[in-house]
């Protein structure tokens, strides 16, 4: 059973003037996608005249025009009307990860409770930062018929549950090169290398992500401490946090000199759609996500995402199978075709001390 749940959220001024968004926004894409109402129309399953109806009724409400339809020059969204699409995006990104948690919960609370439940048929316990190769194996893992029990948290959460014993794998990330011992060492609180075992997920690229179109000419870090400059940073406790911190002190930049910087978004996509709807004008995450909200990116460093795992655990179906699938040219494919992303060790199962040289 998979329970899907997903954002939704009305406008109105009264009782009787709501107003669908759902529909509101699938049609003003539709729109800003094809340049002209009718043949938007088409592509929603609408005719003219009802899809019509529904711009004006919205724009009744609102005092104020959607769509501008000047006479032979096709149709273009208002300034408004493109605020209203990249406010949805900005729900989604800022929710969907809480959602998916939510769901895979939900899911596995009803599966208990019903009856003759096959033995042996316990969810594997995945806590792991949001982030595109995650979202892309749990996909494989569902589509291969394995109960996951999700639930996104950042890096530090993961690895302390797992010492804890309250999930099976934890996902974590720790830069490659200068700052890697600095970080590694913060994990290692949890971490056991006589323990614990980390299988590699992929490498992936953090960077600055800008406005579009770069209007402040940021350049580095160093741009940050401009007072012109909008900052929008990730809560304390994820991996990103943790190499902004370390990043920033190389820079010679303290946190106190940067405009936003106790702003935080829970995703780098949600940074990233932050970023986009104009309200900042820079963030720090991985270049997937400045990518697909279409904004400028500027890397800084590569970085490497692991599971870590109980060694005890290696030998159970479950694991095995997510190891399998995670050594499949089939996923090695998926994630090397994310935007900033590599694959060349995906899969590969190490040590605490092969990984980090301890």
């Amino acid at each position: 059973m998979r329970i899907q749940i997903t954002p939704h959220w009305g406008l109105a001024q009264g009782p009787d003037d709501a107003v669908d968004t759902t529909a509101l926004l699938t049609l003003l894409a539709a729109i800003q996608e094809s340049g002209a109402i009718a043949q938007a129309a088409r592509s929603v399953g609408l005719s003219y005249r009802h899809a019509w109806g529904q711009v004006k009724r919205a724009e009744q409400l609102f005092g104020h025009p959607l769509v501008d339809a000047g006479r032979g020059r096709g149709s273009t969204l208002t300034p408004l009307a493109e605020k209203l699409i990249w406010a949805d995006k900005r729900i989604a990104a800022r929710l969907s990860p809480l959602l998916s948690s939510l769901a895979s919960e939900l899911e596995n609370e009803l599966d208990r409770a019903l009856p003759q439940r096959p033995a042996g048929s316990a969810a594997l316990r995945l806590h792991a930062s949001h982030g595109f190769a995650v979202a892309a194996l749990v996909e494989k893992l569902e589509a291969a018929s394995l109960s996951v029990e999700l639930r996104y948290r950042n890096s530090f959460e993961s690895v302390s549950a797992l010492a804890r014993g309250e999930c099976d794998l934890a996902g974590f990330h720790v830069p490659i090169g200068e700052f890697e011992a600095s970080a590694a060492k913060r994990y290692m609180q949890w971490l056991k290398p006589q323990g614990h075992s980390l299988v590699h997920l992929a490498v992936r690229t953090q960077g600055l992500f800008v406005a579009p179109g770069n209007p402040k000419r940021i350049r580095s870090l160093a741009d940050l401490q401009r007072p012109d400059v909008r900052f929008v940073n990730r809560p304390e406790g994820s991996g990103t946090r943790m190499l902004t911190e370390l990043l920033l002190g190389k820079a010679g930049v303290t946190p106190a000199e940067i405009s936003g910087y106790d702003s935080t978004e829970f995703t780098h996509a949600a940074v990233a759609a932050y970023i986009a709807s104009g309200m900042a004008d820079v963030g720090i995450g991985v270049q997937t996500a400045a990518q697909r909200f279409g904004l400028p990116f500027i890397p800084l460093v590569k970085e490497r995402y692991f599971f870590a795992l109980n060694k005890s655990a290696q030998s159970q179906p479950a694991m095995k199978t997510v190891l399998t699938l995670m050594q499949s040219p089939a996923y090695r494919s998926s994630v090397a075709s994310l935007v900033g992303y590599e694959a060349g060790e995906t899969g590969k199962l190490m040590t605490v001390a092969e990984a980090f040289d301890r």
